[in-house]
C-alpha cells in the first residue's frame, strides 16, 4: 500500500519570490495589509484593495443578510476510509469522503471553525461564493495557511443560492478526500421537484495508488509523461511552443471533434479508481426512490485532472443550473462537466434500476457508477455504458441564463488577455509566459465591466476558475450569456467572457487542474484604487 500523504505547501503561495519582490522594491514598494497579502502598493501608482481594505468591508456590510447564524465546527484530519473492501488513508474534513454537506440559505451568515489536525498547513476556500475577499482561503493571496494544531475561523455571508463546495487551496492537497458540498438554498426556488440528491464526482489515487506529492514530484521531474496522458510531453510542448509535432499524432488529430469534445489528450494521472459520493462502482452510491418522482441531481466536479460525460441511463436531462446560476431549462441525455464545474439536472424517475454514469472523458478508465433504484431488479453492471452517454450533448451555447441571472448588457471597460501556455515539457503552467509568484496582476478598479480573453496555447483543455465572482460567457447573436465560474478553455481555442466588478479584493485565478495550479498556471485579479 502507497505510504499516507503528505500534500506539499504551494511555494509560492507564501507570497511574491524574492527575485520579483526586488525587482518591485526597484521601484519603490510598501506592502499593504496584514497576514499573508501577496499584494504591493507602488509609490505614485495604483494601490491594490488588499483582502482587509475598507472597501472590501463597506462592500459586505451592504449585502443582503436574513440575520440568521450558521456555525459549524470543520475539522480536517488523516482518516481511513473504506472503498469497497479496500482499506485506504487518506485526509478528510470530518472524516467523510466527501465531508458532511453544509446546507444554509441565500443570505445567511457562515461563521465556521477550522481546525487543522493535519500534519501539515491547510485552508478551506469556497469554491463558486461571491465571498468577502479576506474569507476566499487562498494563502499568499487572503491569508496566511492555517498551520498544524491551528485553528482559523471562516465568517461571510453566502450571497447567492446554488451549488458550491469547499477544498483546500493548499498544494495538491485538493487530490485528497479534503472536499464537501456546501449548498446554498433559494428561500424563492422557482423550480418544481419532488426531492434532491448530491453528487460528487472524484477521481481517486490517494492510499490506492501513487500520493498526489509522488505525482507531482514525477511531474515536476519528468513533465507529461505519465500514463493517463495521450500524448507525449514533448510532442506537447512542441506543439504548445508552435513548433511541428515530433510525435505519431498530428496537431489536426489531437484537436476537439464531434467524438473528442476535450480533444484527444484530457488529462496527466491515469486514477486507479473513479468515485460518486466517495463510493467505487463495487460498492456503488444508491439513489432510491419512487417512479415518476421529478428529482435534482446537483453535480459537482471535485476532481483534480479528470473531465466527466455524465449520464442516467433510460432518463433525459433537464439542465437548469450551472454553476449555480439558473438557465433556461433544456432536455439533453448526457454532458461533460469540467473540474470545478457544477451543473443542476432534473429528472423523471422511471421504474427499475438504472445506471448513473461519470465516465472519465477522453480516458481509458472505468466510469465512476451509482444506482438509481425506483423497484427491485438487478442492479447494473459497473462497466454499465448507457446509451445516453452518446445522444444529444450539452454544449454551453445551447443554454441561455434566466432573465433573473443575465449580466446587464454593457460594454467593457477593460479588456485583459491572458495566455495559457505548456513549457518545458509540461513540467511548467503559465499564464502569460509566468508561473504563479513571478505573475505580474491583472489590474481592475471597482464598478468596471471587464472583459478577459484566454487563449490556450497548449493541446489540453483548461478549466478556468475565477474566485469571489461569476462571469458571462458570449451568447449566441449578441444576447446575454450564461453566468459561470468555471469555463473549459478548449486546445487552441479562445473564450471570452464578461464580468462586473462589484467585489473588490484580490482573487486568485487559476486553472482547475490540480497539478497544472500547482505548477504555475495561477494568476490574481486585482482590484486598484
Amino acid at each position: 500500500m502507497a505510504s499516507t500523504p503528505r500534500p506539499s505547501v504551494i511555494d509560492s503561495a507564501k507570497g511574491l519570490d524574492r527575485r520579483r519582490f526586488l525587482q518591485l522594491g526597484a521601484a519603490g514598494v510598501v506592502v499593504v495589509g496584514a497576514g499573508a497579502f501577496a499584494g504591493v502598493r507602488l509609490l505614485g501608482g495604483p494601490q491594490p484593495v488588499g483582502p482587509t481594505n475598507a472597501i472590501v468591508a463597506a462592500t459586505e456590510a451592504a449585502r443582503h443578510s436574513t440575520g440568521n447564524i450558521v456555525r459549524r465546527e470543520l475539522r480536517a484530519a488523516p482518516t481511513t476510509i473504506d472503498l469497497a473492501g479496500r482499506t485506504v488513508q487518506t485526509w478528510a474534513f470530518d472524516g467523510a469522503v466527501p465531508g458532511p454537506e453544509l446546507r444554509v440559505k441565500a443570505g445567511d451568515e457562515l461563521r465556521i471553525r477550522l481546525s487543522n489536525g493535519l500534519p501539515a498547513p491547510t485552508s478551506v476556500h469556497w469554491h463558486g461564493l461571491a465571498l468577502r475577499n479576506d474569507m476566499d482561503g487562498v494563502p499568499g493571496i487572503t491569508q496566511d495557511a492555517v498551520a498544524a494544531g491551528s485553528t482559523f475561523d471562516y465568517t461571510f455571508v453566502a450571497p447567492h443560492p446554488g451549488t458550491y463546495w469547499f477544498h483546500p487551496h493548499v498544494g495538491v492537497q485538493l487530490d485528497t478526500g479534503l472536499q464537501a458540498p456546501l449548498i446554498v438554498e433559494d428561500p424563492h426556488e422557482p423550480g418544481r421537484y419532488d426531492e434532491e440528491v448530491v453528487l460528487v464526482l472524484d477521481d481517486w489515487t490517494d492510499g490506492w495508488g501513487d500520493s498526489p506529492d509522488q505525482i507531482l514530484a514525477r511531474m515536476k521531474r519528468d513533465g507529461m509523461t505519465m500514463a493517463g496522458s495521450s500524448m507525449s510531453g514533448m510532442a506537447m510542448d512542441g506543439m504548445a511552443m508552435g513548433g511541428a509535432d515530433p510525435g505519431s499524432m498530428s496537431m489536426s488529430d489531437s484537436m476537439p471533434s464531434a467524438d473528442r469534445p476535450l480533444g484527444a489528450d484530457t488529462g496527466d494521472v491515469a486514477y486507479p479508481v473513479h468515485l460518486i459520493n466517495g463510493r467505487p462502482p463495487q460498492d456503488p452510491f444508491v439513489i432510491s426512490a419512487a417512479p415518476g418522482r421529478r428529482i435534482r441531481l446537483r453535480i459537482i466536479n471535485a476532481g483534480s485532472d479528470t473531465a466527466y460525460r455524465f449520464a442516467v441511463g433510460g432518463h433525459r436531462l433537464t439542465v437548469t443550473h450551472t454553476d449555480g446560476f439558473p438557465v433556461d431549462p433544456l432536455d439533453v441525455d448526457t454532458l461533460i462537466i469540467g473540474m470545478g464545474e457544477r451543473y443542476d439536472v432534473v429528472i423523471t424517475t422511471g421504474d427499475g434500476a438504472f445506471p448513473v454514469v461519470a465516465v472519465p472523458e477522453g480516458k481509458a478508465a472505468a466510469p465512476a457508477v451509482a444506482v438509481l433504484r425506483t423497484a427491485t431488479g438487478a442492479t447494473p453492471a459497473v462497466d454499465a455504458r448507457p446509451a445516453e452517454l452518446d445522444g444529444r450533448l450539452l454544449a454551453y451555447a445551447d443554454l441561455a441564463p434566466t432573465a433573473a441571472a443575465a449580466l446587464e448588457p454593457r460594454a467593457p471597460d477593460r479588456e485583459l488577455e491572458l495566455d495559457l501556455q505548456m513549457v518545458n515539457g509540461g513540467r511548467q503552467w503559465l499564464i502569460n509566459g509566468a508561473a504563479f509568484g513571478n505573475h505580474d496582476a491583472l489590474q481592475i478598479r471597482a464598478d468596471e465591466r471587464v472583459r478577459l480573453v484566454m487563449t490556450n496555447a497548449s493541446m489540453m483543455f483548461h478549466p478556468m476558475h475565477l474566485h469571489g465572482h461569476t462571469f458571462a460567457l458570449a451568447g449566441p447573436n449578441g444576447r446575454p450569456g450564461i453566468r459561470k465560474d468555471t469555463v473549459n478553455v478548449l486546445p487552441m481555442g479562445t473564450v471570452a467572457v464578461d464580468l462586473q466588478a462589484d467585489n473588490p479584493g484580490q482573487w486568485a485565478l487559476h486553472c482547475h487542474n490540480t497539478y497544472h495550479a500547482e505548477l504555475g498556471m495561477m494568476t490574481v485579479l486585482s482590484y486598484v484604487a
